[in-house]
């Protein structure tokens, strides 16, 4: 069971992988994208269209164009993504999907939920996208499935 969408799972790896590839200096294609992550093309480009206009990754059109990461973005939380692709329901939303669940009138799982959520939350929030850039530079982490 994932705990992301598939569209958020797409961005994630996605990110990385620019990330991986700018730091080598290098502007990467749509196609190169989807290869290295086993993404559909069509589907990626609608993403990383999204991601650029949050200003998570930046792009360039011509023949030496493509998608890159700034050094600043590398120093941007997870949860940004997460947030930019589906919004902050994983965050803050009720586990049963409940739109008036909260601490004064709980579903019978909030307590619960609402523990782990905020330990999800934490993690992405101090997780920075360069930092797994550098394990996926030292070859520890991969992207595909």
């Amino acid at each position: 069971m994932a705990i992301f969408s598939k569209t958020c799972e797409y961005a994630i790896r996605a990110v990385f992988y620019i990330a991986h590839t700018s730091n080598k200096g290098h502007k990467t294609g749509i196609k190169d994208i989807a290869a290295g992550i086993d993404s559909p093309e069509l589907y990626l480009a609608k993403i990383l269209q999204n991601l650029s206009k949050q200003g998570i990754i930046s792009s360039s059109k011509g023949p030496n164009g493509g998608f890159y990461i700034q050094e600043s973005s590398l120093t941007k939380p997870l949860s940004d993504i997460v947030e930019a692709v589906d919004g902050n329901g994983l965050f803050y939303g009720c586990a049963l999907g409940l739109s008036q669940c909260s601490e004064v009138n709980p579903c019978p799982l909030h307590h619960q939920f609402k523990s782990i959520r905020d330990q999800i939350h934490q993690v992405l929030r101090q997780t920075t996208i360069g930092e797994f850039n550098e394990e996926l530079i030292n070859g520890l982490f991969s992207l595909k499935k």
